[in-house]
């Protein structure tokens, strides 16, 4: 039995430590050789208040150049990063109105 090639389509970046593929992530941009998306690093920084020594303390398959790197990769693609997470969080906001918590379901009922 001949098994079928997978397709990957991998985008190169501008960025040494940032890649786009679409089998990982959805295709959101990554920290080449993880899983940590560019948006969640950015997040970190930008609304949990977190520096980039902070962001490499909390995940420590990291160093302080791919958070830079994924950083400066987020500014310069900001608009459509940012969209991105306005995405992500209406989708959990729709999940959530359609989806109640177990635990606040349990609270309810005693």
């Amino acid at each position: 039995m001949k098994m079928k090639e997978q397709t990957t389509k991998k985008s190169i970046t501008n960025h040494p430590f940032v890649v786009k593929n679409d089998n990982i992530c959805g295709g959101s941009p990554i920290i080449v050789g993880t899983r940590a998306r560019v948006i969640d690093i950015a997040i970190e920084y930008e609304v949990l208040g977190r520096s980039p020594d902070e962001i490499v303390n909390s995940h420590p398959h990291l160093d302080l150049s791919q958070v830079h790197d994924a950083l400066s990769y987020y500014y310069e693609n900001r608009e459509d990063l940012d969209r991105k997470i306005e995405e992500d969080e209406e989708f959990v906001r729709s999940l959530r109105s359609r989806y109640r918590s177990k635990l606040a379901q349990a609270y309810a009922e005693n």
